[in-house]
């Protein structure tokens, strides 16, 4: 045992020096402002979009918008909800669900899942009510074009309602079935 210390010792004292001259180039060096520091220099540029775009329009480029941006025209077209169609769930299909109490956080917005089915439509004119009363937000799990989606939102007036798969949240909650409201006391159609 005593050997094994001995051998560990040098390394231990190399390490302590190195420590020690560190800290005392650290105290020769004046301390500077982040507008002091040296500009950054580009190794390497393998292309790519810049983010400052991003950090301009979140106002985290610390310059003003217009001052030394100018947008690349190349840029996509922002996406429109009909480009994300269709969208399926594989884990998902109309069906019963029976109420099941889940223990969620009770400040967690309520939120359905539905689909383009009359199943669906049907649960939506009868619950819009209530699911208004919640301010639930509505997840479409299953829509294939345009009008399905026209479809939903018109059998559920003052309701948000967005396209998105369903097969993650069908996982993490054991689901198998839609038309579902989850609030933080459960699930239940």
């Amino acid at each position: 045992m005593r050997d094994g210390r001995c051998r560990a010792l040098p390394a231990l004292v190399s390490g302590l020096f190195a420590l020690l001259a560190a800290g005392a180039q650290a105290e020769k060096m004046p301390s500077m402002s982040p507008a002091e520091w040296p500009a950054l220099e580009v190794l390497a540029d393998h292309g790519g979009e810049p983010a400052r775009p991003y950090f301009v329009a979140i106002g985290m480029a610390d310059v003003p918008e217009e001052e030394g941006y100018t947008p690349d025209t190349r840029a996509p077209v922002p996406f429109s909800e009909a480009d994300m169609l269709p969208v399926t769930s594989e884990r998902l299909s109309p069906g019963e669900v029976r109420f099941r109490p889940l223990e969620l956080p009770s400040r967690m917005t309520p939120f359905f899942l539905v689909g383009d089915d009359a199943l669906s439509l049907r649960w939506l004119e009868a619950r819009g009510e209530t699911l208004r009363e919640l301010n639930a937000v509505g997840l479409i799990v299953e829509v294939a074009t345009p009008e399905g989606l026209e479809r939903l939102r018109e059998a559920a007036p003052g309701l948000e309602l967005r396209p998105t798969p369903g097969d993650d949240l069908a996982g993490r909650l054991g689901l198998a079935h839609y038309p579902v409201l989850v609030t933080s006391q459960g699930l239940e159609q």
